[in-house]
């Protein structure tokens, strides 16, 4: 078998194993390297470069350049040495290395935590269980714009915290998969438009809002396809998708979260405020009907749907390709 046949293989490993075993507490993850790699190079540059917009501008430049290719090149030299000792080594630590990019159960046990904390111990709680998943404000979140923020986070989060590490490692394999993850990451710490990253974060959240362009718009075609299969309304996911898909300042967040509103039948976004400035961010969807604990478990079930079926057709496509190539 070729590389490529091994490395595909590694993939579908990983997330079968990610759907068993999530992120264990015990085990050390890689995002946590990543995350402090980030926090090194943001308070290294910062003394590098002069303290102006320009030089805040140039100094996320730099982060956004180094942190990705730091990522992608520890892990091909890791992959590359087990490759040469044997394909076997390469498949077993490729595999683990695939299963610690995908966040599927992980997202699944969060969300479910905020329905059960906001049902067990109240709307105070469940603002707080919801803070760990959100960047906005929480501490006035009505117990609807709890479970609202929680179907918009799986929502969105199919695409990133799924469907684009899996499209990234089944063309490059793990090291693609850690490339986007430290995108992905660098977007999440440092992406934001407030006073201290407007200028910083700018490299960071263009170099995220690119990499998630074709996995969000890929993400959205699958779940519309699933919803049926599922018992939601995939017509009304298609409309909706056309419709509001480009309500959000981020070009690829409302590619699934529209989809998700569509087929649940339920209004989301709307106003929100963060690090105390209200956003009038506009509606997606319509709003049919309230929204219930049950449409976090339907959105889980959206992502994993959609999750599913593209590994199932692209592994279809690319494992004969590969070992077509390996017969050449």
């Amino acid at each position: 078998m070729t590389l490529w046949t091994f490395t595909i293989l590694s993939v579908v490993a990983g997330f079968l194993i990610d759907c068993v075993l999530g992120d264990p507490a015990w085990l050390p993850h890689p995002v946590v390297g990543i995350g402090k790699l980030i926090s090194l190079f943001e308070k290294g540059l910062r003394k590098v470069f002069q303290n102006t917009d320009r030089g805040a501008f140039f100094a996320g430049l730099f982060m956004a350049i180094l942190v990705p290719l730091i990522s992608a090149g520890v892990t091909f030299l890791i992959l590359f040495g087990l490759w040469k000792l044997s394909p076997w080594a390469y498949f077993a630590m490729s595999s683990i290395m695939c299963w610690q990019c995908f966040a599927a159960r992980c997202l699944k046990t969060e969300a479910k935590k905020v329905v059960k904390t906001l049902e067990a111990d109240g709307l105070e709680a469940g603002r707080k269980q919801v803070s760990m998943l959100v960047g906005r404000d929480t501490e006035s979140l009505s117990r609807e714009q709890v479970l609202k923020a929680t179907v918009e986070t799986v929502a969105e989060n199919a695409s990133d915290g799924v469907i684009a590490p899996m499209l990234f490692m089944l063309l490059f394999g793990a090291v693609g998969g850690f490339f986007y993850k430290a995108i992905n990451t660098m977007d999440s710490m440092v992406g934001y438009k407030n006073e201290r990253y407007l200028y910083f974060g700018r490299a960071a959240a263009k170099l995220d809002d690119a990499a998630n362009f074709l996995p969000a718009r890929l993400s959205a075609f699958a779940m519309i396809a699933v919803a049926p299969i599922l018992k939601l309304d995939g017509t009304h996911a298609f409309r909706i998708w056309k419709r509001d898909r480009r309500k959000h300042a981020s070009p690829n967040s409302a590619q699934t979260e529209s989809v998700a509103a569509g087929a649940l039948h339920v209004e989301l976004a709307g106003p929100a405020s963060y690090f105390g400035k209200v956003l009038d961010k506009p509606t997606i969807g319509d709003p049919d009907r309230a929204i219930e604990p049950d449409d976090v478990n339907r959105t889980c079930a959206l992502m994993y749907g959609a999750s599913i079926l593209l590994l199932a057709v692209l592994t279809a496509i690319l494992l004969p390709l590969s070992l077509l190539g390996g017969a050449l």
